[in-house]
């Protein structure tokens, strides 16, 4: 049996947002305190109205008291624009310096009109165990 892959979800203003993450041990250093995670996103837009993404925002934390802000246009160089129904999807990757941690944050989009709206990243617990990633 494989280990369950947890994801998190958030809905804010039409917009769904989720991600799930997995710890990727090939790619980690637990002697030099380097414990990579990736993690998969899918923008969603469940509304009735066009959006496109901006701007993104995102803290990393882990347990030993570490932060990291990520910010930055778009995501993965991209400003997809979404017509209601259709969705996005990207990865990326963070390192952390304990095997715990968690990462949150909000996407500012834009409507047709000119209206900006900030959609909220879950809070994504980011764990490893010897079965593999927890939420």
């Amino acid at each position: 049996m494989s280990p369950r892959r947890p994801f998190h979800y958030r809905e804010t203003e039409g917009i769904r947002v989720t991600v799930r993450p997995l710890y990727l041990p090939e790619h980690s250093r637990p002697g030099r305190s380097e414990f990579v995670f990736a993690y998969f996103v899918r923008l969603e837009n469940v509304g009735g109205t066009a959006a496109q993404l901006l701007w993104r925002r995102c803290r990393i934390h882990d347990d030993i008291g570490e932060e990291t802000e990520v910010e930055g246009e778009g995501v993965v160089g991209e400003q997809p624009s979404l017509a209601p129904g259709e969705t996005h999807e990207h990865q990326s990757f963070c390192v952390l310096r304990s095997p715990r941690g968690w990462m949150e944050g909000r996407y500012t989009f834009v409507r047709p009109g000119g209206e900006r709206f900030e959609a909220l990243i879950p809070r994504v617990d980011l764990a490893i165990t010897t079965e593999g990633p927890v939420a």
